[in-house]
Order: C-alpha cells, then sequence, then structure tokens
C-alpha cells in the first residue's frame, strides 16, 4: 500500500481503453466501475461491474501489458491506484511477495472467467440455438 495513492474519478469517466497501455491498476475503495468490451458494429458490452475492495485492471501482470477491456467509472468512484511497473520490480525482489500478488490477480482472473461462462450461458438460453447439429 506504500506504492498507491488515491485517485478519484468522475461519473462517465473512461479509465482505460482497450488495447491501451495497461500501466496502472486500481483497487475500488467507493463507487462502481464498469468492464466493457468492444463488439464490432454494435460498440462497447457490459461484461461487469465491480465496487468496492476489487481489482480494476490485471493486463499490467501479464506481457505484452495492453489492457483486453475498457472500463468507466458508472457513479463517483475513488481508487487506490498503483504503478504496474513499480509493482512488477517489487513481485521480481520479493518472490514471496510476487506470488502473493500473482496469486491474488489468477483468483481475479478465475472469478471473471467464471462470470463471463455465466453470462455466455444465460444469453445462449435467452435466445437458444439456430442450428441443429
Amino acid at each position: 500500500m506504500a506504492q498507491a495513492h488515491e485517485v478519484n474519478f468522475p461519473e462517465g469517466t473512461r479509465l482505460f481503453e482497450e488495447g491501451g497501455r495497461a500501466d496502472r491498476f486500481w483497487i475500488v475503495r467507493s463507487g462502481i466501475v464498469t468492464l466493457d468490451m468492444h463488439l464490432p458494429g454494435s460498440g462497447p458490452a457490459l461484461i461487469e461491474r465491480l465496487g468496492p475492495g476489487e481489482l480494476v485492471g490485471w493486463s499490467w501482470l501479464l506481457a505484452p501489458y495492453e489492457w483486453h477491456n475498457g472500463a468507466e467509472a458508472a457513479t463517483p468512484v475513488r481508487t487506490d491506484q498503483f504503478d504496474a511497473t513499480a509493482v512488477r520490480m517489487m513481485m521480481d525482489a520479493d518472490p514471496a511477495f510476487g506470488s502473493m500478488v500473482g496469486n491474488w490477480v489468477a483468483r481475479v482472473l478465475a472469478h471473471r472467467l467464471q462470470g463471463t461462462r455465466v453470462q455466455l450461458l444465460q444469453q445462449y438460453a435467452n435466445h437458444g440455438s439456430t442450428s441443429s447439429v
């Protein structure tokens, strides 16, 4: 937490865009951040809502350090912001810390992957299959 500094975002502020350089990440203190993904021909699609205590951004941990989605403040948001390069350097310098952070981010990714699977299954169930196999 010594690396963190508070950053506030007004409602509607874009934190980052899909494909941009992932050089920082945030932990939400208050408010809601939405994650979205660009869909060709239809613009951004909401994929998740994140609230207090949740990690915003994981792409900073894995090369090539590019955002895999976008993020926007759905309400006024208070966050703790971290410099990704500084945290990666700390992880390299202290393997126990690095393992802890890596495991934390992996748990976040696993949770989000499961949520995405549920959303896809719900959409499939709501719209049904149009093919007969």
